[in-house]
Order: structure tokens, then sequence, then C-alpha cells
């Protein structure tokens, strides 16, 4: 397991979140077990009415309570989601977007994670919940 709060940060940019969140410009900017906080611009990531797409905010979600999870995990193991959803209380319509994810429970192969999305004026856009089951990774992996 990485213990050292920048060792972390340094794995999760240098692993990244996958060509998805890539391509939805998320970027992590703190990352630890007790906390992750990734923010994801709404240029290039609205619906047709210029509004944040839904599921731009659980891209975002999902990004963070996966990696979160991984790290719990530590060497050997993987963290796949399995269950997630989110209630959409507001819409972003331009700046960035940050999601903090919080860990709700850290088992031996389950974890929660909340994540709550705010705008530029930290107004909460959306709440997500994402549980990941860990599993151990075959010897040859």
């Amino acid at each position: 397991m990485i213990e050292k709060t920048e060792d972390a940060l340094a794995w999760v940019q240098e692993r990244g979140a996958g060509s998805l969140a890539e391509k939805m410009g998320i970027e992590f900017v703190e990352f630890t077990i007790e906390r992750a906080i990734a923010r994801m611009p709404v240029e290039g990531n609205t619906q047709p009415a210029m509004l944040l797409h839904g599921g731009a905010y659980v891209v975002l979600g999902e990004s963070l309570g996966s990696m979160a999870a991984n790290l719990y995990a530590g060497h050997g193991r993987l963290a796949v989601g399995i269950e997630i959803n989110a209630s959409h209380t507001g819409s972003a319509t331009s700046g960035y977007v940050t999601g903090v994810c919080t860990p709700l429970h850290l088992g031996r192969t389950l974890t929660t994670h909340e994540i709550v999305v705010t705008d530029d004026r930290g107004r909460r856009c959306s709440t997500i919940r994402i549980t990941n089951l860990i599993k151990e990774l075959p010897a040859s992996a």
C-alpha cells in the first residue's frame, strides 16, 4: 500500500484513470485513502442544453471512487465497480466541477465511497456513491 500523500498522487497521475477520463479532462489534484479530489472542465462535457451532462458527473465520480478503492486495495489486488448511483441537484454551465471522494466503508472485500461534486461557486451539483469489489489478482498478473 502507498503510504505517503505525494506518492499516492504521483501513483494516480502516472497510472492515469483511463482514456475516457483523459478525454473528459479529469485532473487529480489530491489523492489519499482518506480523501481524493479531482476536477473536470464543463466545456466539452455538456449536453445540448449547455449543462454539464449527467453522465459526466458519474464518470468523474467513478474515476475518483474506483481509483481510491484501488489505492486502498494495494499491491496484488484489484478493485472493480459493482454499483454506482448519482443524485444530480444542480447544473454546472461553465468553468470546472470538483469532486471530493471520501470512504464510507473500507472492508476486506468491499469499499464504498461518496463523491460530492461542486461547481466553481461551491454549490453542490451531484452526489455519487460507488461500491467496489476487491479481488485478488492472479499470480501471473
